[in-house]
């Protein structure tokens, strides 16, 4: 049993990355620019459509099929950035909510009208596929391919964000907004970018998915309820709370499924309840 339960946590450490780097926008973007985008998880869905369609209909070598997923979906934010979220900065976050919400249902419509509503898998690619052995158990290579990778974009958002001038920039913004325009920061094109950057965060989690996860209208919606939950147990606006409530969820979420498949959510959920009442800025905020 205690085999099983190891073997199911690894499962679960994998699913967390998918959450992670959808949470990582999301935190992102409201310790940032200050909303929260309800409408990043329908970037996750138009990153998991782009890369069915350049890597399934089109024939593009997987990584590249993934590059130009994030592509895709970064021309997507510029424009809802610049002609809705911008618009909305200085409101109220239940009207911030609304209109995200709203773009919701916006982008899942869209979705239907292109690609249709039926639910898509395209093939592994050849050089990720089978599996090895763990404690006995065959465990796929493109699990642990995940697990790598979400790994490889926390380093790589860390080194960012403490070593770079961008990374400065950003955390002088997010800290004191008129103070960093006065010393001559552009925080118009500085929002944008980094709200382009966190929406090709979360179509990266959807594309990595796209070969073990289905890809049907509806996944954002599902997927941000998640990181939602995520962002309040590790606290709204901090990566390292996006990080560790990610594998909280994902590995709690696993092991609901295991034991408990009819209260899976409502465990994850009563773990965020507690956090609130026990912490209610969340495990890491501030």
């Amino acid at each position: 049993m205690l085999e099983k339960l190891l073997f199911q946590g690894l499962i679960g450490l994998s699913f967390s990355m998918y959450l992670w780097l959808l949470a990582a926008g999301l935190t992102l973007v409201f310790g940032v620019l200050g909303v929260l985008n309800f409408a990043h998880g329908s970037f996750f869905m138009l990153g998991a459509y782009a890369a069915f369609t350049f890597y399934e209909k089109l024939g593009i070598n997987f990584f590249l099929s993934i590059f130009l997923s994030l592509v895709s979906v970064g021309i997507i934010g510029v424009i809802f950035e610049r002609f809705f979220l911008r618009k909305i900065y200085d409101i109220d976050l239940p009207y911030q909510l609304i209109l995200t919400f709203g773009f919701i249902l916006i982008f899942d419509d869209l979705v239907k009208m292109i690609w249709g509503g039926v639910a898509m898998i395209p093939p592994m690619p050849s050089f990720l596929e089978g599996n090895f052995s763990i404690l006995g158990r065959p465990y796929p290579f493109y699990n642990l391919f995940i697990i790598f990778a979400g790994l490889a974009v926390a380093i790589v958002l860390w080194l960012l964000l403490e070593k770079t001038w961008w990374g400065r920039m950003i955390r002088a913004s997010a800290s004191d907004r008129e103070m960093a325009s006065a010393i001559g920061i552009n925080i118009p094109v500085l929002f944008t970018t980094v709200f382009i950057f966190a929406a090709m965060l979360a179509a990266l989690g959807g594309a990595l998915g796209t070969p073990v996860r289905v890809v049907a209208p509806g996944i954002g919606t599902a997927m941000i309820i998640q990181a939602f939950v995520i962002t309040v147990i590790g606290g709204l606006g901090n990566l390292k709370g996006a990080f560790v409530g990610a594998l909280i969820v994902g590995i709690l979420t696993s092991y609901g499924i295991l034991l408990f498949p009819i209260f899976e959510l409502f465990i994850i959920f009563v773990v965020m309840v507690i956090v609130l009442l026990v912490k209610p800025e969340g495990l890491f905020g501030k």
